[in-house]
């Protein structure tokens, strides 16, 4: 279909995140929902056992996101609680009384209500480390004998998926870059071009050869929206622009700026040490699934509207446009304040 119809398309879904982020954005300068909250048990020996418990600084009124934990284990001193920009990390040691933690229950109460996730990381005496998500619709957790890989790059291919689709401004972007290409050719390698760009910077970043400010890829993610809004805007065709003439490079280079936000993002979680490669792997590959799902439901509804949008008024093909350059404008200022 033509570019005008994904036009419409964009304006409906960009007005829909729009409201969304809106109404559910969490922290003051992000356009993500809350970070999932980590709870990290190490068991020491003497059959006591270090609790570190990190939530998000921003709280759902009415809600209590707390550790449960068996409930032979007491506290022996007190919590120490350190608090950051966009979290608060509370560290405690118990005494289990000798309980052996394989066969123990560990819960986190008030997840549905505070509509989050919690990161279970267990560091064993003998080693091992166990690590998986706790929902709402499963809070609990029986620790087991060694947990499975195959456990491991499910629930992390879960938060890929969750974390790219809970993102406006990466699906804003990609949204821009099925405005900006003509055919189908061209978009599976600009995407692809997209794809490979924050996979290498992901990558990097997780297994610590890159170090950045959160706070400045934040604010960079929402300026290369806002520069791609700008451009789809243009309508000198006689004299095409660089990102019109070579979107897969263009795709490729922000790529690379939009992979040390999704790698921001796992690092609120964590790595479970002795599963390294499969997490980051899984996380990588539940990213691309939710972005190729994003962008099969765009072309499917250009589709569909096709017929619609041959009939809509001239002026409404830009009101996306403007939507997605207003989105971005705003998180540009949202986050610079945040910045300085």
């Amino acid at each position: 279909m033509s570019r005008f119809t994904a036009r419409i398309v964009c304006g409906a879904a960009g007005a829909a995140m729009a409201l969304a982020a809106t109404l559910l954005q969490a922290p003051p300068v992000t356009a993500h929902p809350l970070a999932p909250a980590l709870l990290e048990i190490t068991e020491l020996t003497e059959g006591r056992i270090e609790v570190a418990w990190k939530t998000s600084s921003v709280k759902v009124p009415g809600t209590n996101v707390r550790p449960i934990l068996p409930p032979e284990c007491k506290p022996v001193d007190t919590i120490n609680v350190t608090e950051e920009a966009e979290s608060v990390t509370s560290r405690w040691t118990m005494d289990c009384a000798g309980l052996v933690l394989v066969g123990a229950t560990v819960a986190v109460e008030d997840l549905g209500a505070a509509s989050t996730d919690a990161l279970l990381r267990l560091t064993m005496a003998d080693g091992r480390t166990i690590s998986t998500v706790l929902r709402a619709s499963a809070p609990s957790y029986v620790i087991p004998e060694r947990e499975h890989p195959l456990t491991v790059a499910v629930e992390y291919a879960r938060l890929g998926v969750e974390h790219i689709l809970g993102g406006p401004d990466h699906l804003l972007f990609v949204f821009g870059l099925v405005l900006l290409v003509g055919g189908l050719r061209e978009l599976v390698k600009t995407v692809t071009a997209f794809t490979v760009g924050h996979s290498i910077t992901l990558s990097l970043a997780v297994l610590g050869f890159v170090r950045y400010p959160t706070a400045l890829i934040e604010l960079l993610i929402a300026l290369s929206v806002f520069v791609l809004a700008v451009e789809l805007t243009r309508t000198d065709e006689d004299r095409p622009s660089i990102m019109k003439r070579f979107p897969w490079m263009i795709a490729g280079s922000f790529g690379l700026l939009h992979g040390l936000g999704f790698a921001g993002a796992l690092a609120e979680v964590g790595l479970p040490s002795n599963e390294i490669p499969v997490a980051l792997f899984a996380f990588n590959v539940g990213i691309e699934l939710g972005q190729i799902a994003f962008v099969l439901v765009i072309v499917a509804a250009r589709s569909l509207l096709g017929g619609l949008a041959a009939a809509a008024p001239g002026w409404v093909q830009r009101v996306p446009l403007y939507v997605m350059g207003s989105l971005a404008a705003f998180w540009c200022f949202e986050r610079a304040a945040g910045l300085f």
